[in-house]
């Protein structure tokens, strides 16, 4: 058997574990390591099954994941994110759709302190889904709004994929944050207009909250500062060269907890959940890395990412129609994997055929950063649309009182602006360099 079939194969076995509900790092490593032992010898699979998970574990740029995913659940048992959607809802709250685009701007202002697409979804699920149908909104609406506002999760630095894709591509993590701004605060403006623009034409969707007095409205808003200072912290920190990106990590996972203490709603089991929650999260992570690290092992021996670059170079075709198929083929994917299980199952074998071509006549970094911003703006459609979406399962699991088609008819206003962004940043790659080019020179 020729290694290309061999390759196919393996990746035929990884799709069959998952539709058997096998988890997703042992899906990729079953495959790759019979894969593997086929194309080799038991030896040669004992010696890389020896050092590839030491080597793997011992990165010290992996470990900001886990101080991020730290400060995501300090926030989340400390009340953060209730103070978040309390302050949005005070100011947006008394116009139609408001309590929506209150769930819009929480969810971008948690994930400024998360990292994570599902867990920003869950937790502004919990405080904000309640409120919503309490004022009559409706459900489609509400749980489309949340599912969609997830995906802000990620966009909006930190980013755990940003992370990843860094990690894996040997990119600056700074500057990929930088580049993800932009993009992620056009996602939220983007997701704002949708929600006025549906409430404008379906009133009876959502009704206004009562006006609250401004002496409210700016109590709610005090009740913001901690999270304020802790980002302007971390990232004035990090874009001023202050402390590294991991370091810049831990200082907010600090700041995030005596933000939480002193609001005085982080009890001791909260403190036990957070750390239970970060270990357990951060093990899923890393489990997925040594799945997917034995499935690239196996494909690197049979070749696929220098034939499928090679390949790719010699197309007589628009580099930007290889791109557009790229990103098509993410959000298929993303109806079936998570973003990080995506990110380390391609980008090693999809990243050097990208870089092969001429994209606007970017140098290598560029191409590279606009590239993984990319890659994350299309990741975040897949974790929405139809007929998975692993945020609207998310979301419903939650708001069980929705049925299921209600939410994906609702999420597909938002996925068009979704879709328009996505092409505006791939016709005018700037709109993400623009802020990195500026920040570094």
């Amino acid at each position: 058997m020729d290694a290309m079939t061999t390759g196919l194969l393996m990746f035929a076995g990884m799709l069959v574990l998952m539709a058997l509900r096998v988890p997703i790092a042992a899906a990729m490593f079953i495959p790759g390591a019979l894969g593997y032992w086929g194309m080799s010898n038991d030896m040669a699979l004992l010696n890389l099954l020896k050092g590839s998970a030491v080597a793997r574990l011992t990165v010290y740029d992996l470990s900001v994941i886990p101080l991020f995913l730290l400060m995501g659940q300090f926030a989340t048992q400390g009340g953060l994110s209730r103070a978040l959607f309390q302050a949005a809802a005070a100011f947006v709250g008394h116009i139609r759709g408001g309590l929506a685009m209150a769930a819009i701007l929480s969810a971008a202002a948690f994930g400024a302190v998360c990292g994570s697409s599902v867990a920003t979804s869950a937790t502004i699920t919990q405080v904000a889904y309640p409120e919503m149908r309490k004022h009559g909104y409706n459900g489609g609406l509400a749980t489309a709004t949340l599912a969609t506002g997830g995906t802000l999760g990620i966009l909006i630095p930190p980013s755990v994929p940003l992370v990843v894709y860094a990690i894996l591509t040997e990119q600056n993590i700074a500057k990929l944050f930088a580049a993800a701004l932009v993009p992620g605060l056009l996602a939220m403006v983007g997701y704002l207009i949708v929600i006025a623009l549906v409430c404008r034409f379906k009133p009876e969707l959502a009704t206004p909250s009562a006006p609250l007095a401004w002496a409210q409205r700016w109590r709610a808003l005090a009740g913001i500062w901690p999270i304020v200072l802790i980002f302007i912290t971390v990232f004035g920190g990090i874009y001023g060269g202050v402390f590294s990106p991991t370091e810049g990590a831990a200082v907010g996972a600090a700041g995030t907890f005596v933000a939480a203490m002193a609001r005085r709603e982080l009890s001791a089991e909260g403190i036990r959940r957070s750390f239970v929650g970060t270990a357990e999260t951060s093990a899923m992570v890393f489990m997925i890395f040594l799945g997917a690290d034995m499935m690239n092992a196996a494909l690197a021996l049979t070749q696929m990412p220098k034939l499928l670059a090679d390949w790719v170079t010699h197309l007589h075709v628009a580099p930007l129609w290889i791109v557009g198929a790229v990103m098509l083929f993410y959000v298929v994917l993303g109806c079936v994997m998570d973003e990080l299980s995506m990110m380390l199952l391609t980008i090693p074998v999809l990243f050097p055929a990208i870089m092969g071509l001429d994209l606007w006549g970017l140098a290598p970094e560029m191409k590279a950063i606009w590239f993984g911003i990319l890659v994350l703006m299309t990741v975040g459609i897949g974790m929405t649309a139809p007929p998975v979406g692993l945020n609207v399962y998310v979301v419903n699991s939650i708001a069980r009182d929705v049925p299921m088609n209600d939410t994906y008819r609702s999420v597909l206003p938002f996925l068009a602006t979704d879709v328009l962004r996505t092409t505006a940043m791939l016709f005018f790659p700037s709109l993400c360099l623009g802020l990195v080019r500026w920040l570094f020179g």
